[in-house]
């Protein structure tokens, strides 16, 4: 049984948003004060992906820990009421979003899931410091030059 009436949990379920979230807007401002440009909420991707870097052909999938599911994690608990509704939906969400990654990569996209728990305060600088490594690395990757040989010609006398 609940321990909020009805309406206490209503109104808690409808606080909860999809978009515009504290972790979103974090990686956010990082990323647009480190250069980067981007899109949020790309519709014309499988998943509606929270953030897309068209120049690195990146899309970044910031994850709750509690609504996708983060193994190992002390923020993915299963509530103790209606518990098999909650696995059931929680899978039902892991199984969409490994289903939109696989999508993604055979369009060419690379995929990256910053969770939830990996911005708090104490690991909030190294996860941000890694994500631009992450997408510097695969700039220079997309963006090798590679070695082209001039083919000989033949000499011409005069």
């Amino acid at each position: 049984m609940d321990v909020l009436s009805k309406e206490q949990r209503h109104r808690n379920m409808t606080a909860i948003h999809s978009a515009n979230t504290k972790p979103e807007i974090t990686v956010r401002k990082y990323l647009f004060a480190h250069g980067f440009r981007f899109r949020i909420n790309y519709s014309r991707l499988p998943g509606h992906p929270d953030i897309v870097l068209h120049k690195y052909r990146t899309c970044i999938f910031i994850n709750g820990c509690f609504w996708h599911g983060h193994e190992n994690c002390k923020y993915y608990v299963i509530p103790k009421s209606n518990t098999s509704f909650w696995t059931q939906k929680i899978s039902r969400n892991i199984d969409r979003d490994k289903q939109v990654q696989r999508e993604l990569a055979q369009m060419g996209w690379h995929c990256i899931t910053i969770w939830e728990c990996e911005l708090k305060p104490k690991k909030r600088e190294q996860t941000l410091l890694s994500l631009e490594y992450t997408l510097h690395h695969i700039f220079l990757k997309n963006h090798k030059v590679t070695e082209s040989k001039i083919p000989d010609l033949p000499k011409q006398e005069i």
